[in-house]
Formats: C-alpha cells, sequence, structure tokens
C-alpha cells in the first residue's frame, strides 16, 4: 500500500480528473485522511469535507447511524461503516462519493477487534445514494500512530480505486 501522502495526491489527481466531490466520516483516523488530503493544493475543488464522528452518540446523531445497530454489532462493524458512508454523503448534497472509517486502533481493544478497521464506500447514482463497497482490514502495524495512518491510507486508496472505475 502508498503511503498516506501518497494516497492522498493520487486520490487529488483523480477528483479532478473524473470531475467528483468527496466527502469522509472519519472514527478511528479523527480526520487525518481529510487533513492529508486538504495538503493537496486545488483540493478545495473537490473536497466537501469530513465529519470526525469519534463516539457512538455522535454518529447517531450527525450520521443517522442506528442506535440498535451500534449496540448489536458495536461501531466497529460492518454495518456502522456502510451507514457512517451512506449517511455523510445524505447529509453532504454537493459530494457524488463519499468513505468512511471505523475501527478500534488499541490500545485496550478487545482482542478479537484489535487493529480492525471497516472502509465503506457510497455513491450518489441518479440521485440516489449507493453503497459501492465495504471492507474489513486487519492492519498490520501495532502502534497506534502508525495504525492511525495505516487506516487513514486505506480509507484513501478504496476511495480512490472508487473514483478510478467512474
Amino acid at each position: 500500500m502508498m503511503g498516506l501522502v501518497r494516497q492522498a495526491k493520487r486520490l487529488a489527481h483523480l477528483l479532478d480528473q473524473h470531475q467528483v466531490r468527496v466527502v469522509l466520516a472519519e472514527s478511528c483516523t479523527a480526520g487525518l485522511a481529510s487533513a492529508t488530503l486538504a495538503r493537496v493544493p486545488g483540493i478545495s475543488r473537490w473536497h466537501c469535507g469530513s465529519a470526525v464522528t469519534y463516539r457512538e452518540a455522535t454518529k447517531a446523531a450527525w450520521l443517522d447511524v442506528s442506535a440498535s445497530d451500534l449496540q448489536q454489532h458495536s461501531a466497529v462493524s460492518q454495518p456502522v461503516a456502510e451507514q457512517m458512508a451512506v449517511g455523510v454523503l445524505a447529509k453532504t448534497p454537493e459530494a457524488t462519493i463519499s468513505a468512511a472509517v471505523t475501527g478500534h486502533l488499541g490500545p485496550d481493544a478487545p482482542s478479537e477487534l484489535d487493529g480492525m478497521v471497516y472502509v465503506a464506500v457510497a455513491a450518489r447514482v441518479n440521485d440516489q445514494i449507493i453503497l459501492r463497497e465495504v471492507h474489513r482490514i486487519l492492519l498490520a502495524k501495532k502502534s497506534r500512530r502508525k495504525r492511525q495512518k495505516e487506516a487513514a491510507a486505506a480509507l484513501l486508496e478504496r476511495l480512490a480505486d472508487q473514483v478510478a472505475t467512474r
């Protein structure tokens, strides 16, 4: 996988090439993907923003993530990642594609979720929001800081791949 800054530059180029506007929903990365993307000159034409929804109540209030899904599956789950991607796109009419990330970066994560993230991508097609993909990713890095960068890079990579196939 490319590094975080290279992924941001690749995505920025693809957004410009395909004339696509993007919005992000970030939990475990706390806005790192958006902040890195914002370092690319001219990105304001294509980057609408990012909702940093770190806590479950914020996911529910800002992105309409189901409280029952949060309780049943936890915030680190496929259904929550999907709802985050769809919810942030629904709240951002000028965007045409979105990506969301949620995960456990540690320490103190349950062992089965330690280093696990979910990345989802949704797109607006003919005024409907369609979930394009969701990936469960086990991060390779061990430190929290490195995992955060790895998760942000994964989000930008999945999003860039989806923009490239539009």
